[in-house]
């Protein structure tokens, strides 16, 4: 029994359940070093996986228990309940989706928002998944399985990092990987009827990688190859990421299919003659009408030389193709059918690499893991194995079942699910999750353009099991979330006497007196006082002047004789300015006539005749001016100019200002001064703002 216990905790139990075989790893991990203490290897003795995926589950299942029992008999008896499995290149889709977020005003980016751009960015890829698959009427639903940011912008500029900085804009160009359910759930279903539990799941091109390519050569434009049986899979490094992954059906049984065709022969013996030894000159085997042959090595090699050459044609494609149509610096190799002769010479020269930029990877990427098991040597073979083990200390997924708006929904769990991933496989779009503007305002302003930003819009409101939560909250399995979808701010709204051009008044001096005078811009061609609403495409010009003629027209007065601005003679059509002089003289003017009548007292016989005279006409010309006021308002954003009274209440409005009251066009007469309801005797003054309108 303490043969049993001996190993440290965690003891990990890796499977690669491959198209030929599956590999089995146990071991634990001591400060930098990986230990395995257990291998054990099962050949499928048919071909119950095709190109990396399980056609038949039973038989797999089988193999699986083969594998497990071994493994636990080299452990002294020691059960394995839990197991890390990877899934194949072969059905993986990825995409790369750009995801950003404009702030109102100058922000601080906190990682929440780095999160939430980083998951926008996710389900951009996946939307072009999504679009990929409806071109091709494929129905299959793609899993997200993982993540990785290539570069992140601020302000539309690459940086590295964006936590602390300020910005208007943020964004983050993100490689995104998918899976197919049928390819998740078979493996699950193989693994579960081997009575096994799946505590991880990674992608075989994931595993590779992690051990073959350490983080500090990710610097470097590096390829990695995992020649399979079924399957060719590629990952592609560049500037500290991984920024591709790819795969072509090519590899190992394309060059066992060209032995069984040309030698009449079954998979097994086909198998075997891939892999003889170069040492030897002749080999004997048995087609499969029982007649004897003899073969040479050369022959062999010769036979799966076209097939080889097309392999690494096609791998070198993919590579390029994944790179930005551009070769990579290097290319590592590990898997079984890398290691054939003249593999990694013919992928050089198809990349035009020189010979030692191409090779395998083996031992020497493997100088923190220890075999413990006798007889067993590092290997390129055992890369992608040993891969699998190690991917349980990145991270642990497998898939849960949580509750959306009465849904169920199915997530891959990688112990960073969120709110935004549920909703996302939910199917909610990403427009209902976060606020929405409304509609921005696009001007001109004296030539120049001008945008005002539509209004925020409500988030989405989340409850997590009956808690509000954000959008960035982790999720567990089995979690009621209810999303209640974000709204639509208002749409951007601006008035022409809100723009700092235009201050709202103009000032004029006219006789002596100071006269202020509304301030117009002119809209599209058309005057516009500082009410007007703005509307998208206006071409605004600002009036900073009047002419005399509007100015006239505003007083509502009409002198005779000549109008001086400025001291000068001036016309009608001259453009007045702020605080500029006009002035006029007319026949007759009441002060001067008061003037004549007290210069002439000492004449006049009857001195308090005429001061009662002259007081009696000063009183008659203020009864007379009284009975004159005009009054200047703006009626539904029109100015409006009320004369013969001395007073006026609203309902004098309608004598100057023509609507429609005979024909009912509304439930309700909305009569509003000053922007509130008023009833029709209600005073008004000078600059009143009258709004008439039938409410619908």
């Amino acid at each position: 029994m303490a043969n049993m216990t001996k190993y440290p905790e965690p003891l990990i139990f890796g499977l690669d359940i491959g198209t030929r075989s599956i590999v089995g790893i146990v071991g634990y991990k001591e400060q930098n070093k990986f230990n395995i203490v257990a291998m054990a290897v099962k050949y499928h003795d048919t071909r119950s996986m095709v190109d990396g995926q399980i056609h038949d589950i039973g038989k797999v299942s089988e193999d699986i228990i083969f594998v497990k029992d071994e493994l636990e008999r080299q452990l002294n008896g020691r059960k394995l309940t839990d197991v890390c499995i990877a899934a194949a290149g072969r059905v993986l889709k990825t995409a790369v989706g750009h995801g950003e977020y404009e702030f109102a005003e100058n922000s601080v980016v906190t990682q929440e928002y780095i999160h939430s751009i980083d998951l926008i960015g996710v389900e951009n890829a996946h939307n072009k998944v999504l679009e990929e698959l409806a071109e091709s009427s494929e129905m299959t639903k793609y899993y997200c399985v993982g993540y990785t940011v290539i570069k992140y912008f601020l302000n539309d500029y690459e940086i590295h990092n964006l936590e602390g900085h300020k910005a208007n804009k943020i964004g983050a160009d993100v490689l995104a990987t998918f899976l197919p359910e049928e390819v998740v759930s078979s493996l699950y279903s193989a693994v579960e009827a081997a009575g096994l539990y799946v505590t991880n799941l990674t992608l075989e091109p994931i595993a590779a990688i992690n051990v073959a390519i350490p983080e500090s050569y990710r610097l470097l434009n590096i390829a990695l190859v995992d020649v399979g049986a079924g399957t060719s899979d590629i990952c592609i490094t560049k500037d500290g990421s991984i920024v591709g992954y790819g795969m072509i059906p090519s590899a190992g049984d394309e060059l066992t299919e060209a032995l069984i065709k040309k030698y009449l022969i079954d998979f097994d013996t086909a198998e075997k003659l891939k892999t003889v030894s170069p040492k030897k000159k002749v080999i004997n085997y048995k087609d499969i009408m029982g007649i004897t042959h003899k073969i040479t090595v050369d022959e062999i090699y010769d036979t799966m030389e076209s097939v080889k050459k097309d392999i690494t044609s096609k791998i070198a494609s993919k590579i390029i193709s994944l790179n930005g149509d551009m070769p990579v610096s290097a290319v590592f190799v590990v898997g079984g059918g890398g290691k054939l002769t003249g593999f990694t010479d013919y992928l050089a020269d198809k990349l035009k690499l020189s010979h030692d930029r191409v090779a395998l990877r083996g031992q020497e990427v493997m100088n923190d893991i220890n075999f413990l098991v006798e007889n067993v040597k590092k290997d390129s073979l055992y890369v992608t194995p040993v891969g699998i083990c190690l991917s349980f200390f990145d991270q642990k997924n497998n898939f849960i079942f949580v509750n959306v708006n009465g849904s169920r929904v199915k997530l891959y769990n990688n112990d960073r699910l969120t709110i935004f991933d549920a909703a996302v496989q939910y199917g909610l779009p990403n427009e209902n999750l976060f606020p929405k503007r409304g509609a921005d305002i696009t001007f001109k302003v004296n030539g120049k353009s001008r945008i005002v930003r539509g209004y925020n819009g409500e988030a989405a409101v989340i409850k997590q099991n009956g808690n509000i939560v954000g959008m960035n909250a982790i999720i567990e399995a089995n979690d009621k979330i209810e999303i209640t979808k974000s709204t639509e701010g208002e749409p951007a709204k601006i008035e022409l006497g809100s723009l700092p051009e235009f201050n709202g008044k103009l000032t004029f001096m006219v006789n002596g007196a100071e006269i202020t005078c509304p301030k117009f811009a002119v809209v599209n061609g058309k005057p516009e006082t500082q009410y007007y609403n703005i509307c998208d495409g206006d071409d605004i010009e600002m009036q900073t002047y009047y002419t005399v003629e509007q100015l006239l027209y505003f007083m509502d007065v009409s002198p005779e004789g000549k109008i001086y601005i400025n001291n000068s003679e001036g016309s009608l059509n001259d453009k007045i300015y702020e605080n500029f002089v006009v002035t006029w003289k007319d026949d007759i003017e009441f002060e001067d006539l008061k003037e004549e009548i007290i210069d002439d007292e000492s004449d006049n016989s009857n001195d308090e005749a005429a001061v009662s005279s002259v007081a009696l006409n000063e009183t008659e010309v203020v009864k007379e001016q009284k009975k004159s006021v005009d009054l200047h308002i703006i009626v539904n954003k029109m100015p409006v100019t009320l004369k013969g009274k001395s007073d006026y209440v609203f309902v004098d409005v309608f004598d100057f200002y023509d609507f429609d009251l005979e024909n009912v066009k509304g439930s309700k007469l909305n009569t509003k001064v000053n922007g509130h309801q008023a009833d029709y005797m209600e005073s008004i003054d000078e600059g009143s703002v009258i709004e008439i309108y039938w409410e619908k």
